[in-house]
């Protein structure tokens, strides 16, 4: 009985999964605590994504909420640029960054996806 006492719970620990906890939504406040590290990049994000991307309302996925870019992120980053390029929904095309190359929309993507670490 006492072997069962210490092996039980090493089994239950033993079941716990190593991967990543799923993720939780973000509030607006914690979405718009966030900013790319790279001074040029979040130039560009304070400029075009931040306005709609950090507001529940504006019904763009918050900045940093898996929850809401994981369903999006499975179609793909060449899906989400084109989405980004094209317009999609309210989001006129090119999300308001005039100046944006196509790997500054990647890199803002993947930023605000949760995916740039």
């Amino acid at each position: 009985m006492r072997q069962l006492a210490i092996l039980l719970p090493a089994l239950v620990l033993a079941g716990c999964g190593t991967g990543e906890a799923p993720p939780r939504p973000l509030t607006q406040e914690q979405s718009a605590a966030l900013r790319p590290a790279d001074a040029r990049l979040a130039g560009l994000y304070d400029n075009s994504c931040r306005a709609c991307h950090t507001v529940k309302d504006s019904l763009a996925p918050l900045t940093g909420d898996r929850t809401l870019w994981d369903p999006r992120w499975t179609q793909g980053e060449a899906a989400l640029l084109s989405a980004v390029l094209q317009g999609k929904k309210a989001m006129p095309a090119g999300g308001q960054c005039f100046t944006c190359t196509a790997d500054d929309y990647r890199a803002l993507i993947r930023f605000m996806a949760g995916r740039d670490s």
